[in-house]
């Protein structure tokens, strides 16, 4: 009973992918004591992907806009000071 596979939102370099499965593959051995394949652990990375990373990329991308419209309020009220009457 196999679903379609989609293909997951954000993607990884090769090296990127080698290293979040090693580090799944750790986690999952050091917490619960599974010793899961690359391809166990490759799948589990690209759910992972699908499911949860576009709502961290969507948090990043927000918090990046809060802190710039504090850095450009900050330049707003540099640029007010810096006016001659």
């Amino acid at each position: 009973m196999s679903r379609a596979k989609k293909a997951p939102t954000l993607r990884l370099d090769a090296e990127q992918t080698q290293g979040a499965v090693l580090a799944i593959k750790r986690f999952m051995a050091d917490r619960f004591e599974l010793e899961l394949g690359s391809f166990e652990a490759e799948e589990l990375l690209d759910f992972f992907a699908q499911e949860f990373a576009p709502h961290f990329y969507n948090k990043a991308i927000s918090d990046v806009q809060a802190h710039l419209k504090d850095r450009f309020e900050s330049i707003e009220s540099d640029l007010w000071a810096l006016e001659k009457s």
